[in-house]
């Protein structure tokens, strides 16, 4: 089978293309990648060569622009459609994978349009608006959050679950800002990382590359010594080091931290598209698996009432939620719908 994955823009959903990447070479298959020139598509996967082939194409979100700026993007995205239609005939495509945001929207559409079978993985409990839109022509759709999904499983990579260990309390705090940085948290950081090494607790921090040297600073004024990156790629091996992760609630992150068995307080981007993060972190929540508040001037308070807290019902509780095999078994039911021997 020659799959193309499509989809991007964040790296909530390129590290789902990534674990479908690698559940579909476990199992013999070849795979193409269309993407964006925009976004982190290419530094994802601009160099990975399990891939047969890459293709970054010129398109750009239409969410949240006007009048001429959203002309112009939907025009992109409909010279991208016809590039996509030729990739995925010259690559003789069998199926194609969508994993959302607005890399997906050309080679969805081309997709569609060629009547070569689509499926689609939404990652958020809120649909984005290109999977409500094709939804009803994919040939099915993958949610941890529908009831109706097929696989219910979050698609994660294998070191994630590999790595996994059960946490009794904090001896270790991980700030996540994300590779663009979140200012919220970051100030959070600093606000509460004193507090934390007075207790004895190591504080690893990753601020995103543009708030590196304000954080940098702050940190040598108060000379607190914080294990402290811009951006790493060596993340999943801090957050095995971790015993509390203060993260925003991007669906991604929020499944990588459950399948390693890290309890996690979220911090929900309150301008998420359909506040997408905040619902991603109430699903947790609800099991009494997370912590999570809106952002407000007392949030340093809610972080350190937890330092003390007995973590082992939240690690074990997530532990049990992860799925290893998500990934895999959405590459199985593909196969199973395409009639793949």
């Amino acid at each position: 089978m020659r799959v193309a994955i499509t989809g991007g823009g964040t790296g909530g959903h390129l590290a789902i293309a990534a674990a479908l990447l690698e559940a579909l070479k476990q199992k013999g298959h070849e795979a193409i990648y269309i993407g964006s020139v925009s976004g982190q598509d290419r530094a994802w996967f601009g160099e990975e060569t399990r891939f047969e082939k890459r293709f970054f194409l010129d398109t750009s979100g239409v969410v949240n622009r006007r009048y001429i700026g959203k002309l112009w993007a939907l025009w992109k995205i409909f010279r991208a459609v016809l590039k996509s239609r030729s990739i995925l005939k010259n690559e003789k495509i069998d199926a194609v994978v969508s994993v959302g945001g607005y890399s997906a929207a050309a080679a969805t559409f081309g997709a569609y349009t060629k009547h070569i079978p689509f499926f689609i993985h939404e990652q958020n409990a809120v649909m984005g608006r290109l999977n409500a839109m094709m939804k009803p022509y994919a040939r099915a759709f993958y949610s941890s959050y529908d009831e109706k999904s097929p696989v219910k499983g979050y698609p994660v990579r294998d070191l994630f679950f590999e790595t996994a260990h059960l946490r009794k309390k904090i001896n270790t705090v991980i700030f996540l800002g994300g590779s663009q940085g979140a200012k919220f948290i970051n100030d959070l950081a600093l606000e509460t990382s004193a507090a934390c090494i007075a207790k004895g607790i190591k504080v690893i921090h990753q601020c995103g590359e543009r708030d590196y040297e304000r954080v940098k600073k702050a940190y040598e004024e108060q000379k607190l010594e914080v294990e402290l990156y811009s951006f790493t790629k060596e993340l999943p091996a801090l957050i095995e080091r971790a015993d509390l992760a203060v993260s925003r609630a991007g669906a991604s992150t929020l499944w990588e931290l459950a399948a390693n068995g890290l309890p996690a307080l979220f911090v929900p981007y309150p301008y998420a598209a359909g506040d997408h993060q905040y619902h991603n972190a109430l699903f947790l929540v609800e099991k009494a698996l997370a912590w999570s508040y809106r952002e407000s001037p007392s949030y340093a308070r809610n972080l350190l009432a937890l330092l003390d807290d007995d973590l082992e019902e939240k690690s074990r509780g997530l532990m049990k939620l992860g799925n290893k095999g998500a990934a895999a078994a959405i590459i199985d039911d593909i196969e199973e719908r395409l009639d793949v021997s």
